[in-house]
């Protein structure tokens, strides 16, 4: 009786390791989203459109940028470094132009207002912010592998989904110059 249900067990767990070694993994189950999300960058990035963004921390790392305002007039402005808190206002959308997340359903800590740590963002926002000025406003296409790679973060936002953010940058929080 003790070897039979030592089988069994062993049966169970068998199977459980052969359906994870073969079932279907996030990579594949994804993969005509990810390959339209890769083709549609690679769109943009030749579209001549868009400015790359490279990290200076991680050459690999990069995004597109689309500045809407001229930078001759902000250039002297505040540029937040990574350790600066940023108030920005942006819009988020799919490379499908399905909406995800908006600052202007924000009502603190001010009207449309999205305060936040430069250095706590996806890295695609951290590559942007430090290129900014305050009073630039831009559209940033990231590629999700500086966004939330292949994390399934809703049923809207999907595993390897590239990010387009309208963003301003608004103020740079407590800053205080002399």
């Amino acid at each position: 009786m003790k070897k039979f249900f030592y089988t069994v067990i062993l049966a169970i767990v068998a199977l459980t390791m052969l359906d994870s070694c073969l079932g279907k993994n996030v990579y594949d189950e994804y993969k005509d989203w990810r390959e339209n999300n890769d083709a549609w960058y690679q769109q943009q990035s030749v579209s001549g459109q868009y400015t790359t963004a490279i990290a200076p921390w991680d050459p690999s790392a990069q995004v597109l940028i689309h500045w809407h305002n001229d930078t001759m007039l902000t250039r002297d402005n505040l540029k937040p470094l990574i350790t600066s808190t940023v108030d920005v206002k942006y819009h988020l959308k799919r490379y499908d132009g399905a909406p995800l997340d908006s600052s202007y359903l924000n009502s603190s800590p001010a009207d449309s207002i999205y305060r936040t740590l430069v250095s706590s963002n996806i890295e695609g926002w951290m590559i942007a912010l430090t290129r900014m000025h305050v009073g630039d406003t831009c559209t940033v296409i990231i590629p999700y592998q500086q966004g939330y790679g292949s994390a399934k973060m809703s049923d809207l936002l999907l595993p390897y989904s590239n990010l387009i953010f309208d963003i301003k940058l608004v103020d740079i929080y407590k800053y205080k110059a002399s």
